[in-house]
């Protein structure tokens, strides 16, 4: 497994061109405490995990338990810390970041988290905003932020150190919560407004490809739909490629470029993750969960759930219920 931890610069290791960057990060620091204290207002007592707001594409996330480990399929979205520190994992390539440092998913992607710096005193706290392809769209069409396209295919998952303009936003947008009667009008000019923030960010050029028609990223998250709604069907890769309009050898490497993982891989994880879901909420067993996400052998599938796992399905769903 490879981990990459995205770390401020110290002061001894700044040149003299990096110091206009250094003291952005360090005022972006700054501002992130007065949204951890926003997140911690709108969260305590509340419980662990995910908390919907009323402005419906921003939830508050808190959690005091670093050894929770959360997997799931998430859908493109723009999540920054701002409390503790948080560790992202696709398909076994890891990154670990903190404090005024954001994800960015541009496709759905099986992943797993967990929070490395969070305490039941100094909980981990962060902010997710799902994202709109369609208003992105409308954006780039109002300026001059269309797409180049670069031959190598651009990852769909990326973390990058957010500028002080765009944690400002985020903390207006936050703050509308407190006055509800504002949010129907002044909440769409905030979210559009982050949204540009991060189309003219570091990685701009991979929030673009959500939005721009025709981009090798946009056909691969159309593609990921299908599988999405047909993962217990048998996987014909021809045919996922012919629908991305692409060669089969292409699809296959922009599919590994964008996801970290192969078709197959992908649809394996969504099928466990599924599988895993039923048999906490519907209190099904490992036999009819498999059959159910389209497994022929459930000696098979009791395997790889436990190499995704770390457990065999029986005594992994235990587990989570026990805790």
């Amino acid at each position: 497994m490879t981990i990459k931890t995205l770390d401020h610069k110290t002061k001894s290791s700044i040149s003299p061109g990096e110091e206009i960057l250094s003291a952005q990060q360090s005022l972006a620091v700054a501002e992130c405490a007065e949204l951890a204290r926003l997140a911690d207002r709108h969260t305590n007592g509340r419980g662990e995990g995910y908390h919907p707001t009323a402005i419906a594409p921003l939830s508050f996330v808190r959690q005091s338990d670093p050894c929770i480990i959360v997997q799931e399929v998430s859908e493109p979205l723009f999540a920054i810390v701002v409390q503790g520190q948080k560790k992202v994992s696709v398909n076994g390539e890891t990154f670990q970041y903190g404090v005024a440092q954001y994800l960015v998913l541009s496709v759905d992607m099986p992943l797993s988290a967990c929070m490395v710096e969070a305490t039941p005193d100094q909980p981990y706290l962060g902010l997710k905003l799902n994202l709109d392809p369609i208003q992105l769209c409308e954006i780039i069409a109002q300026t001059d932020l269309s797409l180049t396209q670069k031959a190598n295919p651009i990852r769909g998952w990326s973390v990058s150190d957010a500028a002080p303009p765009l944690i400002d936003c985020v903390i207006r947008l936050a703050k509308l919560l407190d006055t509800p009667e504002d949010i129907p009008f002044l909440a769409p000019l905030m979210i559009r407004e982050i949204y540009y923030r991060l189309l003219t960010d570091q990685q701009g050029e991979a929030v673009r490809q959500i939005a721009t028609a025709g981009s090798n990223m946009q056909r691969i998250a159309e593609v990921i739909k299908q599988m999405k709604a047909d993962f217990t069907k048998p996987l014909r890769v021809e045919e996922l490629a012919e629908h991305a309009n692409m060669s089969a050898a292409s699809f296959h490497r922009h599919f590994k470029a964008i996801t970290s993982m192969s078709p197959l891989q992908y649809q394996k994880q969504l099928r466990l993750l599924t599988a895993r879901q039923m048999m906490l909420a519907e209190a099904i067993d490992a036999t009819q969960a498999a059959y159910r996400v389209g497994y022929e052998s459930t000696s098979q599938f009791s395997r790889e759930y436990s190499r995704m796992f770390g457990a065999p399905p029986i005594r992994d769903i235990e587990r989570l219920r026990v805790s």
